[in-house]
């Protein structure tokens, strides 16, 4: 009896075994089909990832920059990657607007220029800050600062501007290349655009090391042509300050002038936190403010000067107005480094500077990855390199054409789009101060749950309130807002104060009740 219950249990206990075996074979099975799929998947999504590898190039995408993998201990890296970004012949071109198109003489394009970079820039380098301390790129980070709906829609916008302004800039140069050679076999406007949009290419495609490695060092070169210009135009004898006209004419030249410049400066506010993500944590926040704020502002005051001093000496040369007129900032580097002046030098030296402009498309077309990413999850399974690559051929795909037939559209158009950029420092700045209060109210690990982030409702808010403000206090040729007209003679622009104004009050209005009925 005893025999043949233990040989039913012996039975009973080994059939139960194999179902349980049977049963643990089925989950791993299925479980290493998946690994199999999800395998798959990253294999074709991530191609271009396992090529840039070993090419050595950055594969990193929009996840924050663990500290473990913060490398990058350099302050002068910090400064120097804006050195380059704006000692350069979009920047110059900027400083001859005040006299050409707002009628401002010298002294009045300067102190605009200085007051303007700064006002500017101080967003930049405050939000630079944010990249070392949470290692999270700006669009990512902006989830936490607008909520997760409008940092949607700031990535859509930041996506347009970075092509925008990467097109304008190509223009630029490519007009410049195009003139050098001006009696000879030049280059074709088209060949110029290639030219520019390639070499930005090989440099972001490595990422986020090569970049800070070029950047540090190809202001050299455009700070040497920009001397040489100096020097021409002392030797000249042209320069003329002009006469100082105060009015309410002259009150409206200031303000819309600096527009664009604010505009110019604070272009680089919805990028800043990617360039120091690599930075770590423990990295001091007033050597990394103050570091940023001196690399933005030398080379910014300095170009937009220059740029506002070689169009004043223009106006007194009949053939340097000319060139000017006919092939913009192109013709007038063309008159002072060669005509009559350099030649051979002279031309070797415009190349350089059209060059230049490589150094201020990289971040655009660095961070148009990121942002493309930020923007909806799916897209962030195509690699940063592959978006990379992309926003440089959208670039140029609107470059060519835009030369050709609406350069002048573009321009104004990449005016305008500048407005968002104080809306959205308004709404940033009163959700970290106000609702998080400092740097302590942020959870990294949220950065990617829809559960944990503000949804934006407030933001929203602001940002279409903000719209309001801008079209009211904007003067453009093609819109002059119902505040703007009424300044000076021709109107003024003060755009971006009242977007900034409207949307930082209807945010502090939307923000408590967001909080009050979502809890987040």
């Amino acid at each position: 009896m005893s025999s043949s219950s233990s040989k039913e249990e012996y039975v009973l206990h080994d059939v139960e075994k194999q179902e349980i075996s049977k049963t643990q074979f089925n989950d791993d099975l299925q479980q290493s089909e998946q690994v199999i799929v999800d395998s798959a998947e990253v294999t074709k999504l991530s191609w271009v990832d396992h090529l840039a590898s070993k090419l050595h190039a950055e594969t990193k995408g929009i996840e924050p920059i663990t500290e473990e993998e913060k490398d990058d201990d350099s302050i002068l890296n910090a400064a120097s990657m804006w050195f380059s970004a704006n000692m350069v012949i979009a920047a110059y071109s900027l400083g001859c607007v005040g006299t050409s198109v707002f009628g401002l003489n010298f002294g009045e394009s300067v102190l605009t220029i200085v007051f303007f970079s700064f006002f500017g820039l101080l967003s930049v380098a405050f939000f630079s800050v944010f990249g070392a301390e949470f290692g999270m790129r700006q669009m990512v980070l902006s989830r936490f600062l607008l909520g997760n709906v409008t940092a949607r829609v700031f990535c859509f916008i930041n996506i347009v501007a970075c092509v925008g302004w990467g097109a304008v800039n190509t223009i630029a140069s490519a007009s410049l290349l195009h003139i050098v050679n001006h009696s000879g076999a030049n280059c074709p406007p088209w060949a110029g655009c290639l030219i520019i949009v390639f070499s930005t290419i090989i440099v972001t495609f490595f990422g986020y090391r090569v970049i800070h490695a070029y950047e540090k060092w190809s202001w050299v070169p455009n700070f040497a042509v920009f001397l040489v210009i100096i020097a021409r135009l002392a030797k000249s004898g042209n320069f003329d300050g002009g006469a100082w006209t105060p009015g309410s004419t002259t009150a409206a030249g200031v303000l819309s002038f600096g527009c664009s410049i604010y505009g110019f400066a604070a272009g680089w506010t919805t990028y800043a936190a990617d360039y120091t993500v690599y930075m770590p944590k423990s990295t001091n926040k007033k050597k990394v403010f103050f570091s940023i704020v001196f690399g933005l502002a030398f080379p910014l005051c300095f170009t937009l000067i220059l740029g506002a001093a070689s169009i004043c000496a223009a106006r007194n040369n009949e053939r340097w107005s000319e060139l000017y007129d006919k092939y913009s900032v192109g013709g007038l580097c063309y008159a002072i480094l060669v005509e009559d002046s350099l030649w051979g030098f002279g031309s070797f030296c415009c190349v350089l500077l059209a060059m230049s402009t490589v150094a201020n498309n990289i971040p655009n077309m660095y961070s148009i990855a990121l942002g493309t990413q930020a923007m909806w999850e799916p897209l962030a399974k195509v690699p940063r390199v592959a978006w990379t690559i992309l926003g440089n051929l959208v670039t140029l795909a609107i470059a060519i054409p835009a030369y050709y037939k609406f350069e002048t559209f573009m321009t104004t158009f990449m005016d305008s789009i500048g407005y968002y950029l104080a809306i959205y420092s308004a709404i940033a700045l009163s959700e970290h101060f106000i609702y998080r209060r400092g740097f302590k109210g942020y959870n990294v690990d949220d950065w990617d749950k829809w559960d944990r982030l503000p949804i934006g409702y407030a933001g929203c808010a602001a940002l279409f309130i903000g719209a309001f403000g801008v079209a009211f206090g904007m003067n453009q040729t093609y819109w002059q807002g119902e505040i703007g007209r009424l300044i000076g003679e021709f109107g003024g622009d003060i755009g971006f104060e009242l977007g900034a104004g409207f949307a930082f009050i209807t945010y502090n209005i939307c923000r408590p009740l967001e909080i009050k009925y979502t809890g987040r």
